[in-house]
């Protein structure tokens, strides 16, 4: 996918790659999107909870209302990015309304908007479900967990290896699919987006074996983005305890596009 840059010197080829697997559960509750249009870039992923019919339903209600919403209005504003969170968040409640396994069905969310023609990315999320911008091998931005163990972890009571492998580490503190209270949700500004950045939007499934040091590892030694996700994949086989969660990845790497780019 190759969006122009206006103004800007170097222009950026977009790839994204995407995994999701049932892990070791019988049923794959995570659900991911994303949308372009000739300027903006919309990626979303989300993480059901609710069994068997109602967990896989609140993160495809989720993945359509993000899309859709922001088709009908790309813009990386922090009131925009919540408005569409809010708006999912209401969908996955008036889903709800249908009773039986629904009625009590929850989603984690995680959404990256990109704006192609200045360059910048923003974040929004709800929930443990996380977004990555690696810039040189390192972690540049990252979203916080809503979570207990990242209460513990802010509070200098874990830190972040350990509260990976703490036995409340699931026990969410927000998701959609609540009126009352509502869910927190956390809005990231837009920063700068360069070529040879790279974003991840996954589940827990994938971070929580994996953990952030062992990401950037296995980048590194990457040359693209189907290459990563590829080890991502097997090193979450090969390290995830059994019966372990669904995971899913949505990678976009940006890369100069030297045909396009301009010389100004």
């Amino acid at each position: 996918m190759n969006q122009p840059a206006k103004g800007h010197r170097v222009e950026l080829e977009i790839e994204i790659v995407t995994l999701s697997r049932q892990g070791g559960r019988d049923y794959n509750e995570d659900a991911f999107g994303h949308w372009n249009d000739d300027r903006h870039v919309l990626c979303v992923v989300a993480d059901g909870a609710g069994g068997h019919g109602g967990g896989d339903v609140a993160a495809q209600v989720v993945r359509a209302s993000v899309l859709r919403g922001f088709s009908e209005h790309p813009a990386l504003a922090a009131q925009d990015l919540r408005g569409l969170l809010e708006r999912a968040n209401a969908d996955v409640v008036a889903r709800q309304a249908e009773g039986g396994k629904l009625a009590s069905m929850r989603s984690t969310v995680v959404v990256a908007a990109i704006d192609l023609h200045e360059h910048r990315v923003a974040f929004a999320h709800s929930g443990d479900s996380r977004a990555y911008l690696i810039r040189g091998g390192k972690v540049v931005t990252r979203t916080v967990d809503h979570s207990l163990v990242q209460q513990l972890v802010a509070g200098g009571m874990l830190d972040d290896e350990g509260a990976r492998a703490h036995p409340q580490r699931n026990l969410l503190l927000s998701a959609l699919g609540s009126l009352d209270p509502p869910p927190e949700i956390a809005v990231i500004d837009a920063v700068p987006l360069q070529a040879d950045d790279v974003l991840l939007l996954c589940t827990d499934g994938l971070w929580e074996p994996l953990g952030d040091e062992l990401l950037c590892e296995t980048l590194a030694a990457s040359r693209d983005a189907s290459r990563w996700v590829e080890t991502l994949d097997a090193q979450v086989r090969a390290r995830a305890k059994p019966g372990h969660d669904n995971y899913t990845a949505l990678v976009l790497w940006a890369r100069e596009d030297e045909e396009a780019t301009r010389l100004l």
